[in-house]
């Protein structure tokens, strides 16, 4: 009996140490990347919003009720050139105030970059850079919309941890 518990023990030793010599030689060291930061100044060309208007019992003053929608696609320009697009929705979680939580994906050429933000009426909104793609994969940091009233602003994003192939 004595001899049938250390087999198994011994078994069981060899499966656990030759389970992790192959995870160990299956999953090579990564490299590490080069990380950067960055900051991005780009022109906004805003787009009419769509609002969908979700609450029967809106604001009277605002016309806007919690759970009411706003749609928006702008394009965006760098030294005159048109660099990419923006678009997003946000939720109105205040009529009375037209406060609205936002989310949207900014499309660059080298990838994308995904942001969240509490709108309230113009001009300053700060973001949060949730992530992103390509360039901007493991990207992070803020930003800072400001609406200049006559449909137009600039965008301006921080971004942490750019990595690079």
């Amino acid at each position: 009996m004595r001899k049938a518990v250390l087999a198994s023990i011994a078994i069981t030793t060899l499966a656990v140490v030759a389970g992790a010599a192959s995870i160990a030689a299956a999953s090579p060291a990564a490299e590490p990347a080069t990380v950067t930061s960055r900051t991005l100044s780009l022109d906004v060309h805003f787009s009419p919003f769509s609002p969908l208007h979700l609450n029967p019992h809106p604001d009277p003053q605002t016309g806007f009720g919690s759970g009411d929608e706003i749609t928006f696609h702008d394009l965006l320009f760098s030294h005159g050139s048109q660099a990419g697009d923006e678009g997003g929705s946000c939720v109105i979680v205040d009529g009375s105030q037209l406060l609205a939580n936002c989310t949207e994906v900014i499309r660059l050429q080298q990838g994308t970059i995904t942001a969240q933000f509490l709108n309230a009426p113009p001009p300053r909104k700060q973001l949060a850079v949730t992530g992103g793609t390509g360039l901007y994969r493991n990207a992070g940091g803020e930003g800072t919309l400001v609406e200049s009233g006559n449909g137009t602003g600039t965008l301006t994003l921080h971004l942490l941890g750019l990595s690079h192939p």
